[in-house]
């Protein structure tokens, strides 16, 4: 039973130290091929993680997490580390979530009412060109936050504060990221039933490692800036009577 437990313990691959650094869909191509096993695997572990669906959003961490790893090209024992970040983040990811869901559910509602109405009165287009732009600059962030929350453990506030302004900074490989999600989905729509197997086998994991290796660059930027000191005041000298 070696064999089977080297499978998940075992340090995956690494990057020859002589090697030319590649980067952008180079990096993203050449990392996938190296770890692809690993995304494999990571997509098993997602999908047993996330059989409770209240589990969801803390398997989601966990993989962004391993993902993450791998982005960066640190050693990683599957297993021991989806296991250890799914325990960890349980309950931030799980209070995310439910606020993320939240906000997603009112965001798709505004749409479809406006919507709606647009078709008969085109003033309502106005609203729901917002609402859309809204939608789309939510996903973003909540992309850059998961990225985040699993990089370094911060206040729920600055979390927020530093997902939005990387979402501003560089919104456009994060919405690379999403779209690459959206290809993988079409495809698996399209070629069923051939494509039966992608979600069991890559669809969630290579999806998350994508949104990890697009916002990868961003989350640095945004950790690195300094916070800003709040201003101390002075005590008052006491009044002489």
């Amino acid at each position: 039973m070696q064999w089977l437990r080297d499978m998940w313990t075992k340090e995956g691959p690494g990057v020859p130290k002589d090697a030319p650094a590649k980067t952008g869909v180079a990096l993203f191509i050449e990392t996938l091929a190296r770890e692809w096993w690993e995304v494999v695997k990571l997509n098993i572990l997602f999908l047993l993680a996330s059989l409770l669906v209240v589990t969801l959003p803390a398997a989601l961490a966990a993989m962004a997490r391993v993902s993450v790893a791998l982005v960066e090209d640190r050693n990683t024992y599957l297993l021991r580390d989806f296991a250890e970040a799914f325990l960890r983040y349980f309950r931030r990811a799980t209070a995310w979530g439910l606020a993320l869901a939240a906000a997603f559910a009112i965001c798709i509602y505004v749409i479809l009412t406006y919507g709606a109405g647009a078709r008969e009165n085109l003033i309502l287009a106005a609203p729901l060109a917002v609402a859309l732009v809204a939608t789309a600059f939510l996903a973003v962030t909540a992309c850059h936050l998961i990225v985040l929350m699993v990089m370094r453990d911060l206040p729920a506030l600055r979390l927020l504060r530093l997902a939005a302004l990387a979402s501003v900074v560089r919104p456009l490989p994060a919405i690379v990221a999403l779209a690459f999600n959206a290809a993988l989905w079409l495809a698996h729509i399209l070629f069923y039933p051939v494509s039966v197997f992608m979600p069991a086998t890559f669809n969630f994991s290579l999806g998350m490692f994508a949104v990890a290796f697009g916002v990868h660059r961003a989350a640095v930027m945004v950790l690195d800036q300094p916070e800003t000191p709040q201003p101390h005041r002075k005590p008052h000298a006491p009044n002489a009577s």
